[in-house]
């Protein structure tokens, strides 16, 4: 892990240097690469599914862990999307002339070396090298044993991509090994890498909390919710709230609560519980909510309790609440929420925009499914991780976020008096 480090310091520098023709250049060589291997990529695929099902690993994980055609094609397209963004390095804005003649403005530089954790998903592999590359950055990727097989077929990919591009190897790095002490000594190396990106379950997040020596930009779990309000077009409430539970189940930012204004309630309640039936959803329901969808003899069912405000199901699971309002909604989701996504479904224009100032959540949305919520649906190409964080980079975490800025100054001759 020393010498991955030292080489990803030395080669940091000339990713930054590169001008924006060479890194977009690797990343359409790296596109068409892996157009050109999906066989060979799915190949290596079933070989971590096969394991991973050996090892009795969840549901929601193989789902993460698969890299289908789709993914695939999403992936291309997410790299092609990067080489069309515009290049945020050595953008100079905010400039301003001060009374004594300098002129002041402020420059968009990469962070430089950034290390990437992360667990399951293949497809992290490409979209962290993607950006890090497109934003002249240089990564360490740390992806989880479960893909290892994909990810050095990937590595492979990349790799490739960069030397025929001119740029150095080692500007992506993945390290090859499963063992754990590689993440230990990763977050522990500020002299190397300038920040670590953590993408996984509570368990990894918290031991890098405790552990890391290196600044985080950190992607908690996901309680994202949907607010129902007296004021919501039905057919939108009923499409909205399918959608944000049942599209995907192990997403961070698939709904895990649905909140319902309580009188509308008695109408929205029992038609989604039917749209949810087909799909097997388990419903925790508060005592209105239950009552309701008692009446309407909904199979999967149970009381909440007060730990189901507070978890991330990733599977067919729903808590469900009955609330007095879209202050009660609000008072519920900023003292429940992860701070990731939450969606308000009415045609309220004042609900809308009260919705929008008061929840403090990286991502807030008006009659639109809580799955937009990502990099790719947001128009970045693709995202490193979903930043809870207010400090450096909230929400979606695209190329803005792997840059920093400085402060530059052009002068003609002026000495400060």
């Amino acid at each position: 892990m020393e010498a991955l480090g030292q080489r990803a310091r030395a080669a940091s520098r000339a990713m930054a240097r590169a001008d924006s023709a060479t890194r977009n250049k690797a990343l359409s060589l790296i596109a068409d690469a892996i157009e050109r291997e999906a066989e060979a990529l799915r190949a290596a695929n079933q070989q971590d599914l096969e394991a991973a099902r050996a090892n009795g690993l969840a549901p929601a994980m193989v789902d993460r862990l698969t890299l289908s055609d789709k993914a695939i094609g999403t992936m291309v397209e997410g790299l092609r999307q990067i080489v069309a963004l515009p290049d945020p390095v050595g953008e100079i804005s905010n400039m301003k002339t001060r009374p004594t003649g300098i002129q002041v403005g402020q420059m968009r530089v990469p962070l430089g070396v950034i290390g990437i954790i992360y667990e399951a998903r293949p497809n992290v592999t490409v979209d962290a090298a993607g950006l890090c590359i497109k934003s002249g950055n240089a990564t360490i990727l740390r992806g989880g044993s479960e893909a290892i097989h994909c990810n050095r077929a990937l590595a492979k990919i990349v790799k490739q991509g960069l030397i025929d591009a001119g740029l150095p190897e080692d500007g992506v790095q993945v390290v090859d090994t499963t063992d754990r002490a590689a993440v230990g000594a990763l977050i522990t190396m500020p002299q190397y890498v300038d920040v670590i990106v953590p993408r996984g379950g509570k368990g990894l997040i918290a031991r890098l909390m405790e552990e890391a020596t290196v600044p985080m930009i950190k992607h908690l779990d996901g309680i994202c919710h949907v607010y129902i309000d007296a004021k919501a077009d039905l057919r939108k409430a009923l499409d909205i709230g399918f959608n944000a539970k049942c599209h995907r189940y192990g997403t961070c930012n698939t709904m895990e609560t649905l909140l319902v204004e309580r009188s509308i309630a008695p109408a929205v309640l029992p038609e989604l519980a039917q749209r949810y039936l087909a799909e097997n959803v388990e419903l925790r329901a508060d005592d209105e909510a239950f009552a309701i969808l008692s009446a309407a003899q909904y199979p999967h069912l149970a009381r909440a309790t007060e730990q189901d405000w507070a978890t991330e199901y990733l599977a067919p699971i729903l808590a469900v609440r009955v609330v007095d309002g879209i202050d009660a909604a609000m008072d519920h989701i900023n003292t429940w929420s992860s701070k990731h996504t939450e969606a308000i479904v009415t045609e309220d224009y004042s609900a809308a925009m009260r919705f929008l100032r008061e929840v403090d959540s990286a991502s807030v949305m008006v009659n639109a499914s809580t799955r937009f919520a990502d990099g790719f649906e947001y128009g970045l190409g693709a995202e490193i991780g979903i930043s809870n964080d207010k400090l450096h980079a909230r929400g979606p975490v695209g190329l803005e976020g792997l840059t920093s800025l400085k402060y530059v100054v052009f002068g003609h001759g002026e000495i400060r008096k």
